[in-house]
């Protein structure tokens, strides 16, 4: 029996993946880096380098069976995937987990842990150099790096610039409130309705003094200056259309049992999964583990020659768990009851503390630190 699967990108989703399916099929993660990433640990590893090795764990040691290719797909048909430097993989499976890309530090650049690790640590001397420091973006990205920044450095002042006129639109209005109440507790600066006139004069993550202007008039003067918006889905190697037609936003368009759905027809031996996907959810790395979990399911039965049938059903409401350092935070939560608001020192229980590194050790073996 036929039993290759081939898991492009080794993020949350193919990682888990991956590792899922290595003892039952002849398993080939494609990814250029050497370690699986807890991106979500990304702004602690900045603020504090001497923890940041906590954020990696080594695909040598997450996985003891699967072939790992440090390598980038460049096309994928439905027999394979070829890739940058020239190699193809031939696979009876295939299971697309690219994922997205944001910009750094809430996304590293490097793809080997002792670069990554490098670029944390000067960066982290910009930062600690800087008394006040202006982040553009105050979506979850931009509100994390802002707690953690005051939570290493209660000193400094941190100011945050965003044009939308609410703070996390679309989640409960308790919530919100009280996410405005911690940021005032932290003395964080919130400004809202509002975005820089022109571009910046001074490179991001840098430490160099400026003053900027506002389109309301105000000025600002930073020390530094961090972007905290701009998602992008890495699906550029499938824009030859040689496998699937990309949606408008670039994503791929799937079934409820998560297959891909090709320019002719279904393909049924063909996954995508996370943030690469158009499923209609906040793009989260507790999504992608659960997509994980379908596509698992579903390639198991197929080598058992059954069908697949396991669907993902996103969720009604949107859920977030938001940690304003290892301490503070708000999140929002469904029950059985419908959605709950809960407090900092939930947030802090299941994530702020550690960001889900005791999660990945128990799943994915030791870390790089």
């Amino acid at each position: 029996m036929s039993r290759t699967v081939a898991v492009v990108g080794g993020g949350y989703g193919g990682t888990a993946v991956a590792k899922a399916l290595e003892s039952v099929a002849d398993v080939v993660l494609i990814d250029p880096r050497d370690a699986f990433v807890n991106v979500a640990a990304s702004l602690r590893a900045l603020v504090r380098p001497d923890w940041a090795g906590n954020m990696f764990f080594p695909f040598e040691t997450v996985l003891s069976r699967a072939t790992v290719l440090r390598d980038r797909a460049v096309s994928v048909d439905p027999g394979g995937v070829t890739l940058a430097s020239g190699q193809r993989v031939e696979a009876d499976y295939l299971v697309l987990a690219t994922g997205s890309s944001y910009a750094y530090p809430a996304r590293l650049n490097a793809d080997s842990v002792e670069a990554a690790l490098d670029d944390l640590r000067q960066t982290n001397k910009e930062l600690a150099s800087a008394e006040r420091v202006l982040i553009l973006g105050a979506g979850p990205v931009g509100l994390e790096l802002a707690g953690e920044i005051k939570d290493a450095w209660p000193e400094k002042h941190v100011t945050i610039v965003d044009p939308a006129e609410r703070l996390l639109p679309g989640f409960q209005p308790e919530m919100c409130d009280d996410l405005h109440r911690q940021l005032d507790e932290l003395g964080i600066e919130v400004r809202l309705g509002t975005r820089l006139v022109g571009p910046s004069t001074t490179e991001a993550n840098r430490a160099a003094t400026f003053t900027a202007t506002t389109t309301d008039g105000d000025e600002i003067t930073a020390d530094i200056w961090f972007r905290a918006f701009g998602l992008r889905t890495n699906s550029d190697y499938l824009v030859d259309g040689r496998l699937t037609t990309l949606t408008s936003r670039g994503q791929v368009a799937v079934t409820e049992t998560l297959n891909v759905r090709g320019a002719d027809a279904i393909l049924g031996h063909v996954y995508a999964i996370g943030d690469l996907t158009d499923v209609a959810e906040e793009k989260l790395a507790a999504y992608a583990l659960q997509h994980a979990e379908v596509v698992v399911q579903n390639i198991t039965a197929q080598l058992r020659g059954e069908r697949a049938t396991v669907a993902y059903q996103p969720l009604p409401d949107p859920m977030i768990l938001l940690p304003l350092g290892p301490r503070l935070g708000v999140g929002q939560m469904p029950t059985p009851d419908g959605l709950a608001v809960v407090p900092a020192a939930t947030v802090a229980e299941y994530k702020g503390v550690d960001l889900f590194t005791g999660r990945f050790t128990a799943q994915f073996g030791p870390t790089a630190a």
